[in-house]
């Protein structure tokens, strides 16, 4: 596979002692096995002999027994910590769990966990449902959104695709209502409302697939790729098309650094952040 196809050569998982912790333990091995990938599992808190058997312990466990794995043990506070570390060790995914609402379907992003996702300079995984046993991931869905960083983020969807052997990928292109410009009032303005959306699909599967087209074959030959044009508001109707066609992976641009995306920022991803419809993987260009 070509070099710049291998987006997540570290990871890094920062883990406490928590009743989760095996499960925690045993999913982001099994993603580095599938990346291919240097695992760092960090433990912002005392070293104890009692710890570090633990997690020895657990990890010994794992199912791939083949995998470059070191831990950390740092103290301070956790968002200054694992900021640093991503910094220094170049890290090139951070995976994070996230937690759960009481209803047993909604999943949000705890304050630090939120923090780490808008300021980390890496790529974020965030985990709602980690398990012992493997749970295959069989369809992905990516942004398609009309933004400098979308064919790296769907280039990145397709690497993830094909590491998890998930066999279909859907590039989702959301289009705001404000475009079609005509307020439907009759069947003749019905009629050409829906001309208007006709053209903008078009226009946006051209875009991404102009997209698609300049990637490598070997990424895209073995997956069943769909274009779907939702109208809506961003953020929100990418996170409930990824619920609704129950996706084991939605991956999202992150937002630029830059005063009007940080703007919009908690327009498109806050909906996602507070009910995550699945595991939500946060692409950051760092070339």
């Amino acid at each position: 596979m070509h070099k710049k196809t291998k987006p997540f050569k570290t990871l890094l998982f920062g883990f406490a002692f928590s009743p989760s912790l095996h499960v925690n333990v045993m999913e982001t091995a099994r993603i580095a096995h599938f990346f291919n990938a240097k695992l760092i599992l960090l433990h912002v808190g005392e070293k104890t002999l009692e710890k570090e058997k633990k997690i020895q312990e657990l990890l010994s466990n794992t199912e791939h027994q083949n995998l470059s794995v070191e831990i950390q043990w740092k103290t301070g506070k956790p968002y200054d910590v694992i900021l640093e570390i991503c910094k220094k060790a170049n890290i090139d995914l951070l995976i994070l769990g996230a937690l759960q609402h009481e209803n047993m379907y909604q999943f949000y992003v705890g304050s630090i966990a939120r923090k780490l996702t808008r300021k980390v300079c890496c790529s974020v995984l965030l985990l709602i449902k980690p398990t012992i046993e493997r749970v295959p991931c069989k369809h992905v869905v990516v942004n398609g959104l009309d933004a400098p960083e979308t064919p790296v983020a769907i280039t990145d969807a397709f690497y993830a695709a094909n590491a998890l052997g998930a066999q279909k990928l859907t590039i989702v292109e959301e289009i705001l209502q404000k475009e079609i410009h005509v307020i439907v009032e009759d069947d003749r303005s019905l009629k050409k409302a829906n001309i208007i959306k006709e053209r903008l699909k078009n226009r946006e599967d051209s875009r991404v697939r102009k997209i698609v087209s300049k990637m490598p074959a070997d990424l895209t030959q073995n997956i069943n790729v769909k274009m779907q044009s939702i109208f809506g508001k961003r953020g929100y109707s990418i996170g409930h098309y990824a619920e609704v066609v129950r996706a084991d992976l939605l991956v999202m641009n992150a937002p630029l650094k830059t005063g009007l995306w940080d703007r919009i920022f908690p327009h498109d991803i806050e909906y996602i952040l507070s009910d995550l419809p699945t595991d939500l993987l946060i692409i950051r260009n760092t070339n």
